[in-house]
């Protein structure tokens, strides 16, 4: 049996460039899913009035969010799928077909017809697809956001924690500001209503065009191929073992779940009222026009890479629960009162200093998430917990924006709807930062465990 484990470790040793191509495959993964979801925020105000028409803008606006909430729903299902597969067979390979399916499948949008050309069924096409494309979504989560952190050493996971979280997210926003900006040129004015939003969605097609040839060059994970090689080695006890869905829903694991949900919910809700209602509020509330917008929004997405990946990596030195306490403490004193300020000014430089400060707190803030949910799972069910962990709490958090939409009476009230919602997000988000263990250093702790190593 020592020369099994041996061997296995052998198998996974990896080299730096493995790791480095690990590491920014997970993380752009990530980030063209993100890109594909991201077009659709872009282009709310025109898809509400071509699919979800209303006398009143808001409710137009709460259909788009109610669609965009019902792809956020159907990852827990792509999670539990995709997550499941990930740990019996591998994360690259449930990364591969993940990552293609949601660009196909975004790519489609762009074929719909809309309400005047259909009617009726032109919504309900749309909501089917996006029920399509959430279960793709949640499957690129639960192998990206394993495989990249299981391949690093252990002094880079924060810093690569939040390059894929929260630098991937910034990196797929800064993508749609690029392609709503070539959009938004290429078909000005009328015309971007006509054909300019349809090639945005085609520009889907690019995810799985990347995607495919950044997956050539890359390695499975490390603690995959070891627990692989273990399982190999003793398969008679292999056919007694619960499934990694089973094991997660067992007694052991459900006060784990209740706590990562937590986390994941009040992250997820902040990253949605900021991050993801940027786009809508600088056009619906400060009709600013389409080229001043991603302007600020492509400034957005670069400044939040470079937070993400540092708040990261300060959870590599002072530890995840340090830094998750120091950022609720920045959002609860902070982002309640960003929106308002906003609404205050017509100055472009401070609208864009009120929104860099509002991507960083709302997004960049919850850099080490990735890493702690990682750590709170052994290998043969971190793929599975992981992804379900965020999928379940970044669904339930993506509904707050479509709640925002519907509790604002006006475009005018809803400044301050946004407030009252970030009050509360980052209020439960404090709270779990305060009951949440101490996770750094626990991936090797179950790695010698899980190998039968001393020091367990």
């Amino acid at each position: 049996m020592e020369t099994t484990l041996a061997g296995a470790r052998n198998t996974a040793t990896q080299s730096n460039r493995s790791i480095v191509i690990a590491a920014a495959a997970s993380c752009f993964g990530w980030a063209l899913d993100l890109f594909d979801l991201f077009i659709l925020l872009y282009v709310a105000p025109v898809v509400g009035k071509l699919f979800f028409p209303s006398d009143h803008p808001t409710l137009s606006l709460a259909g788009v969010y109610a669609s965009f909430a019902v792809t956020l729903l159907m990852r827990p299902i792509g999670s539990a799928l995709f997550g499941s597969y990930a740990d019996r067979n591998g994360r690259k390979r449930a990364m591969q077909i993940a990552v293609f399916g949601v660009g196909i499948s975004t790519a489609v949008f762009g074929t719909l017809p809309t309400i005047a050309q259909a009617g009726v069924i032109a919504p309900i096409l749309f909501v089917l697809l996006r029920l399509v494309q959430g279960v793709f979504v949640g499957g690129v989560v639960a192998s990206s956001h394993t495989l990249g952190t299981e391949s690093v050493p252990p002094h880079w996971r924060g810093a690569v924690s939040g390059l894929i979280g929260g630098g991937g997210a910034g990196i797929g926003g800064l993508l749609a500001s690029i392609v709503f900006f070539i959009a938004s040129a290429l078909f000005p004015g009328p015309q971007f209503e006509v054909w300019g939003w349809r090639v945005m969605f085609f520009a889907g097609l690019i995810t799985s065009l990347l995607g495919a040839l950044l997956f050539l060059r890359l390695e499975e994970s490390p603690f995959w191929k070891e627990q692989h090689a273990r399982k190999a080695a003793r398969k008679a006890a292999v056919s007694k073992q619960s499934s990694p869905l089973r094991t997660l829903f067992s007694s052991e694991y459900r006060r784990v779940m209740i706590v990562n949900v937590i986390m994941t919910t009040s992250s997820g809700a902040g990253y949605y009222l900021c991050s993801g209602y940027l786009p809508t509020f600088l056009k619906v509330v400060k009709h600013l026009p389409n080229g001043t917008t991603s302007t600020i929004l492509m400034a957005t997405g670069l400044l939040s890479i470079a937070a993400a990946i540092a708040i990261g990596a300060a959870s590599d030195f002072f530890g995840r629960k340090k830094v998750f306490i120091g950022a609720g403490v920045l959002r609860i004193a902070l982002l309640p009162i960003l929106y308002i300020l906003m609404t205050k000014t017509d100055s472009v430089p401070l609208l864009a200093g009120y929104t860099l400060l509002l991507a960083v707190l709302g997004g960049a803030s919850y850099a080490p998430l990735l890493i702690f949910l990682n750590e709170r799972f052994p290998t043969a069910i971190r793929a599975s917990g992981t992804g379900l962990s965020w999928n379940i709490g970044f669904a339930l958090g993506g509904m707050m924006p479509t709640f925002v939409s519907l509790l604002s009476a006006s475009e005018q009230q809803l400044p301050a709807t946004l407030s009252w919602f970030l009050l509360g997000v980052s209020a439960l988000f404090l709270v779990g930062a305060f009951i949440v263990p101490e996770t750094r250093g626990n991936l090797e702790v179950s790695r010698r465990s899980e190998a039968g190593m001393p020091g367990a």
